[in-house]
């Protein structure tokens, strides 16, 4: 009797902790946030073909599910969607992307992330065939995410041109380079643009996206510097005053050490 009695609280304790488990893993902050993740392009800068920017979408993604993210919740978006077999993937075309934060704020009302790995010019980022202008991008969000806390991530040449009309109290915008500079790492033999990969790096390291701001422009300088790159693309953040306080309860859930 006393072996059974053992055993049995020895399972109930597997089972409490694994329902404890289970209870963690819903408690992310970000399990209710809608998400779109997009590579708009599938050209090198020399115009050759390029898996840098699908590279970006698919592990960006893994590492946001890793940090909380639920992949309910998200949508995802590549110019050859025919190319990744198996992956439930839209093909990028700006209507299609605000069709896709549209369906999924009305399910996922918590915030929303939005991160764009392209293109750019100073007039917007490459969508296929076409230029996502920044007053387009900004309008999409505003009538999808509305007032709720929103990060959006752009990695293109002269992203910067999005922080003006993306900006708001509750927003955080995130680019690769200011508006008047081009980034780096968009070559044929590029696994990721240095942005991204930047992001990669760091997002398994910090606590929350404040510092994951700042940590991605400390990698980009330096890999910029050790490359011999110029001028530097000087990857821009805007965090907004209503957001700013928040951010530190918005804890990344990947794993490592946390930065506070």
């Amino acid at each position: 009797m006393r072996r059974m009695a053992r055993l049995v609280w020895l399972i109930g304790a597997l089972l409490v902790g694994a329902l404890g488990l289970a209870s963690a893993a819903s408690a992310s902050p970000f399990s209710d946030w809608s998400w779109v993740v997009v590579a708009g392009d599938w050209h090198a800068h020399s115009g050759g073909p390029s898996e840098a920017f699908d590279n970006t979408r698919r592990d960006v993604i893994h590492e946001f599910e890793q940090a909380g993210f639920d992949p309910a919740n998200l949508k995802q978006f590549s110019v050859r969607p025919e190319r990744y077999p198996g992956v439930a993937l839209i093909k990028s075309e700006p209507q299609a992307i605000y069709d896709a934060l549209a369906d999924l704020t009305q399910k996922a009302t918590g915030g929303c992330l939005v991160y764009f790995s392209s293109h750019g010019a100073p007039m917007g980022v490459v969508v296929d065939q076409e230029f996502l202008p920044p007053g387009v991008l900004a309008h999409m969000v505003d009538t999808t995410c509305g007032k709720r806390p929103t990060v959006v991530i752009m990695s293109a040449c002269f992203s910067g041109v999005f922080v003006p009309p993306l900006a708001g109290p509750n927003r955080m915008v995130l680019t690769a380079a200011r508006p008047d500079r081009s980034s780096f790492g968009c070559g044929e033999a590029d696994k990721y643009p240095y942005f991204d990969q930047c992001v990669l790096e760091t997002l398994p390291k910090v606590g929350n996206f404040a510092v994951l701001g700042t940590a991605v422009q400390a990698c980009v300088a330096a890999r910029e510097t050790r490359e011999g790159m110029k001028p530097p693309s000087e990857p821009q953040l805007f965090i907004g005053a209503a957001l700013k306080p928040m951010l530190p309860f918005y804890s990344l859930a990947s794993g490592g050490p946390k930065g506070n």
